[in-house]
């Protein structure tokens, strides 16, 4: 079959619902909302379950780090009194070496529950490499599809080192170049195989995740006898915020802070062959997080359970010479070597940090492996080769495509916050229209964490 007819929202549909398993049609309401909670409660697991097929597959009880000479630096560049004490989740322990294996870990036991022969994600990034690990333990075929190049044929570092990872473990990687044959390409392959689409959207994914928030409270009890005051969480497409936080909750911290952060890249389109090359991250940046948050349903599944203006407390970007720093600061202060997209909370922590007083602690929720074309000296290095000036300076001065200007000190490090409540106010307008229901105005409040009554002041004003 060609694969242009995959442009039918009809096939597409299809597709999906078979190659995930999931009728999303029980789910959907008479209005604008449906029944989230049912949709995250659908995944044939008990929590006793999700935990030990990630021990049984190497996912999980990651180890939580203090970081003593990084807290003694923020606590230097404090007023007295202040400087939370920082932890880190190290998640590069995982098989896989990112977080993502916890999402990957049930959507491959599901499909070999399931009985499927394989299994097909789309993915440029540390995913393609979970999911092609979980499925060499669980003895399924496997084929990421990326993309890794612009027109002229040229591809960042850090996607061909996970095309590397990928195929170290097994998988078959089809390459592609930017556009928006990537999701076309993948409907296809589900369609001729007939493999699970393991979906980084699906509610098995979001659940895999779910264990790394529970932990992260556990094991904040355990070292320091109290809940995390925060919690920074690595944010692009909303599952880690989703996942992590609905963890959180479950280990009954109700209190914690979920503090999303993002690399900023504003001014660069994802899909722009131009822009493909012009920008050092390929995760956890604003070109995915702030669309996620204002449109969370243009995935590759009818509904996301990825919903992550349901969760966050804050959200604040980091730009790319501040990441790049807080990766040299990890390693130099801690001795400890990881990727730079995965420290992009870190880079808003050792901010977020200064701001509390020194009794707090502040959970830094990932990190990931490194090395090849994931160091940041490989990314900075390409950078330069695309006419991207590389200096030392004020991340003010920062402009995504152009410059990466890497702070000159620690105090110089800032973040900038993403206006919440008038992402939450544009979100629920849309949506709305003129005569809502009561139960629209219901899943709208549980969309955004606003009240009702606050919903329709918006309403009001709007008129």
């Amino acid at each position: 079959m060609n694969v242009l007819q995959y442009q039918d929202p009809q096939l597409q549909r299809a597709v999906i619902e078979r190659a995930t398993g999931v009728d999303y049609s029980r789910f959907e309401g008479d209005g604008v909302g449906f029944d989230y909670a049912e949709l995250m409660a659908s995944p044939p697991f008990s929590w006793e379950e999700v935990r030990r097929i990630q021990q049984a597959h190497k996912v999980g009880d990651t180890p939580l780090l203090e970081l003593p000479q990084l807290t003694k630096m923020v606590r230097h560049m404090a007023r007295p009194g202040f400087g939370a004490q920082l932890l880190l989740k190290d998640e590069a322990a995982n098989a896989s070496g990112s977080f993502k294996a916890r999402r990957a870990s049930l959507a491959v036991a599901l499909a070999k529950r399931l009985g499927y022969p394989g299994v097909i994600a789309a993915t440029s990034g540390n995913y393609g490499a979970a999911v092609a690990s979980q499925a060499a333990m669980h003895g399924l075929k496997c084929i990421i599809v990326q993309e890794v190049f612009d027109s002229s044929g040229i591809g960042q570092p850090e996607i061909l080192e996970k095309t590397r990872a990928c195929e170290a473990l097994g998988a078959e990687v089809v390459q592609l170049t930017v556009g928006p044959e990537l999701f076309l390409t993948f409907l296809q392959l589900l369609d001729e195989t007939g493999y699970f689409s393991a979906s980084l959207y699906a509610p098995y994914s979001v659940l895999g995740v779910e264990t790394l928030g529970f932990e992260i409270v556990e094991q904040t009890r355990a070292l320091t006898g109290r809940d995390p005051h925060a919690v920074v969480v690595s944010h692009a497409g909303g599952g880690n915020v989703t996942g992590t936080t609905r963890g959180v909750r479950r280990a009954g911290a109700a209190d914690t802070a979920i503090i999303g952060a993002s690399v900023n890249l504003a001014g660069l389109h994802m899909a722009s062959d131009h822009d493909f090359n012009r920008k050092s991250f390929t995760t956890s940046h604003t070109g995915f997080g702030v669309p996620f948050l204002a449109e969370p349903d243009r995935v590759d599944v009818p509904r996301n359970a990825c919903r992550p203006l349901r969760y966050l407390d804050r959200y604040v970007t980091v730009e790319q010479g501040e990441v790049f720093f807080a990766t040299e600061l990890l390693a130099k202060f801690e001795g400890i070597e990881r990727g730079p997209a995965g420290n992009t909370s870190l880079a808003a922590a050792l901010v977020i940090a200064r701001e509390l007083p020194s009794d707090r602690t502040v959970v830094i929720q990932e990190t990931e492996y490194t090395g090849a074309g994931k160091s940041h000296f490989a990314q900075l290095e390409f950078a330069r080769r695309n006419g991207i000036e590389v200096r030392t300076g004020d991340s003010a001065e920062s402009v995504p495509g152009t410059n990466i200007v890497i702070p000159r000190t620690p105090a110089d490090m800032t973040v900038r916050d993403i206006d919440l409540p008038t992402l939450k106010k544009k979100f629920a307008l849309a949506r709305l229209g003129s005569g809502p229901t009561d139960a629209d105005l219901e899943f709208m409040s549980a969309e955004t964490g606003v009240s009702v009554e606050q919903i329709g002041q918006w309403m009001r004003g709007a008129a």
